[in-house]
């Protein structure tokens, strides 16, 4: 597994403020996620209390799409960044895998192969971007991905297919791509974990006679998945893929500051991919420090939008277009 991070390109940035900025703090992280899980509570409180009304359905949207920005949560805690104790990392990681349906052992692979080789189509694949390789099917799976519940509908190319799959012991692609083989039977085991406690929460809704259980614990990632996918996506969709250069493979833009929040600063995710070790909440600071250095910064969503659509349509044409970025020339960086 070719993986090594020293062959890409890094921006300069003064080494101290660089040391500064890598430090990492449990109190930080504690804030974050008591405001993260206080919303659900909130919400899905809301959700209950108005339950039989159309007001149900507007927070149970609500906490779903809160929901689903676990996933950014499962990110930062498989980085070790979100807090300092590697003990709390530990649990929120494990916590934030199962509410954002993915098995942990195979995440925690594909992901240190995702940043050592992003969006490579090579040997190894970087089975973890989610609009996948195929770039002819890429506008399909945006939709899918936005529109709730329309991914049940191809449950076959879903994650959590992926762990039924793993739960009965089949070895997928990206388990023998990605995952040594003396952890195939850790990732089996979680999938099988996984499975039992969906059909559990399934057998107690059908025992309560409520659809509560499984809006409450199942199904968020399916009704509440659409702002996250549309953060996201915006990732590295249209950009250059096998290239050794974060500036031609990621995107960085600015977000409001409660999408900012949600999503922990992943909006920076040239900076994240160029600098991993630096805590999410100091990526807006290092932002500053490298921007000069950096491709243009897009403007919130819908500047992103106005380049990723017309490059992901013209990618499902010609698959070797990608969206090609004007790097900064500057002398002695």
């Amino acid at each position: 597994m070719d993986v090594k991070l020293d062959k890409w390109h890094k921006c300069h940035v003064d080494k101290e403020i660089l040391k500064e900025l890598s430090k990492k703090s449990d109190l930080k992280g504690i804030q974050h996620i008591s405001v993260f899980f206080g919303l659900l509570i909130i919400t899905g409180t809301l959700a209950f209390i108005t339950w039989g009304t159309w007001w149900s359905v507007f927070w149970f949207l609500v906490y779903g799409n809160i929901y689903s920005f676990s996933n950014p949560l499962w990110h930062e805690t498989g980085h070790k960044t979100a807090f300092k104790s590697k003990f709390l990392n530990e649990i929120f990681y494990y916590v934030s895998s199962f509410m954002s349906n993915f098995e942990p052992i195979r995440w925690r692979y594909t992901h240190f192969v995702h940043h050592g080789n992003t969006y490579s189509t090579e040997n190894p694949f970087d089975h973890e971007i989610e609009y996948g390789n195929n770039l002819r099917e890429t506008p399909k799976r945006l939709l899918i991905n936005i529109i709730p519940f329309l991914d049940l509908l191809f449950f076959k190319k879903h994650i959590s297919f992926e762990i039924i799959q793993h739960a009965f012991g089949i070895k997928t692609k990206v388990m023998q791509d990605s995952i040594p083989e003396n952890a195939h039977s850790k990732a089996v085991l979680n999938s099988r974990v996984y499975l039992f406690i969906w059909l559990s929460i399934i057998w107690w809704s059908i025992l309560a006679t409520s659809w509560l259980p499984v809006l409450y614990f199942l199904l968020p990632q399916f009704y509440g998945k659409t702002l996250h996918k549309l953060v996201a996506f915006t990732q590295h969709a249209g950009l250059a893929r096998n290239v050794k250069d974060h500036r031609l493979t990621s995107r960085e833009m600015y977000l409001n500051p409660v999408l900012s929040f949600l999503y922990w600063k992943m909006e920076y995710h040239l900076t994240h991919h160029m600098f991993p070790t630096v805590p999410s909440y100091n990526l807006d600071k290092l932002h500053h420090h490298i921007k000069d250095q950096l491709p243009r910064t897009n403007e919130g969503l819908i500047d992103a939008y106005k380049e990723i659509i017309p490059a992901i349509m013209k990618q499902s044409k010609e698959e070797d277009y990608f969206l090609k970025k004007d790097i900064p020339q500057l002398q002695n960086v």
